[in-house]
């Protein structure tokens, strides 16, 4: 008969516990002392265990009944979730949000975001995904993702754009590379034979690369993977200034003058984008403007 099972027996067999007694359990729930022994004895008779000890002048909560308590805490608890969630949907609040984010955005301000929105929406499923160029916008315009961080070279049309903040974009190369050791700017004649490490498309259909000096190229499509064979010195490339920065203060990495560039040239806007029309409940607006304040602070 465990369907016969209410919830009000599972908190009246937890207050008792709690509160040491079936009276002091009467007492805290407003009710006669024989009405907390009869739902006990009710929910005992279903669960057909004896849950307390009545041997003793205070009934003492036997080893069945104290896995039952615990049993019936997780069940409460998942009721008073059920309960908030409930209340959070018919005010608004989205049940899951689905976020891409290009692999520009700082790595540490997406765990600091994730970290921030799990306090704020508990209650709230977030997937994150990290893609390179134009496929953030792919992900967004075709409903895999409800929002995404693109940087310039990836924004489609049919998305609306918040900027975010700029990402400085520096050429590096490992201290050991050959042109590591120049004093002045680098010619680009004298980088037509220095492989280049090229962040592209995964697709074909995809944006065309960007930002390519020498004849001799590696086509990458992680950033992460162009930044170990940077550091492995296995040709230069451009680097966010951000994730550059450590291994710059190390010397692990080594920053390039490029004669062809200004030292600013390639600082990139990364926005916030979603479709056009897309509703955008409390945790997606909450996200906005979340992603813009950690960006800045990280690449500051």
């Amino acid at each position: 008969m465990i369907e016969a099972l209410t919830l009000d027996q599972l908190r009246v067999l937890v207050t008792v516990v709690d509160a040491g007694s079936f009276s002091a359990a009467a007492r805290r729930l407003g009710r006669v002392q024989s009405a907390v022994s009869t739902a006990v004895a009710k929910l005992e008779a279903q669960l057909g265990l004896a849950l307390f000890d009545r041997g003793t002048r205070v009934p003492r909560l036997r080893d069945d009944g104290a896995a039952v308590v615990a049993a019936a805490r997780r069940v409460l608890r998942e009721v008073e979730q059920l309960r908030a969630l409930s209340t959070s949907l018919t005010g608004g609040l989205e049940a899951k949000v689905s976020l891409v984010v290009d692999a520009l955005y700082p790595l540490g301000a997406l765990t600091e975001l994730a970290r921030g929105f799990a306090a704020a929406f508990p209650t709230v499923d977030l997937r994150v995904d990290t893609q390179t160029l134009s496929a953030v916008s792919v992900r967004v315009l075709d409903g895999r993702a409800s929002l995404g961080v693109v940087s310039p070279a990836g924004l489609a049309p049919g998305l609306v754009r918040h900027p975010l903040a700029r990402v400085q974009m520096i050429p590096v190369v490992a201290p050991g590379h050959p042109l590591a050791r120049a004093r002045r700017p680098i010619a680009t004649a004298a980088l037509q034979d220095a492989v280049q490490l090229v962040l592209s498309e995964r697709e074909v259909a995809g944006v065309p690369d960007e930002a390519v000096l020498s004849a001799r190229t590696w086509r990458i499509a992680d950033l992460h993977t162009k930044h170990a064979l940077l550091r492995a010195g296995l040709g230069w490339g451009n680097l966010p200034e951000h994730t550059a920065r450590p291994d710059l203060v190390a010397k692990r990495l080594v920053r390039l003058r490029v004669g062809a560039w200004a030292d600013d040239e390639h600082k990139l806007m990364l926005s916030a984008v979603h479709r056009d029309g897309a509703p955008l409940g409390p945790a997606h607006r909450w996200l906005l403007g979340e992603l813009a304040a950690l960006c800045r602070r990280a690449v500051a």
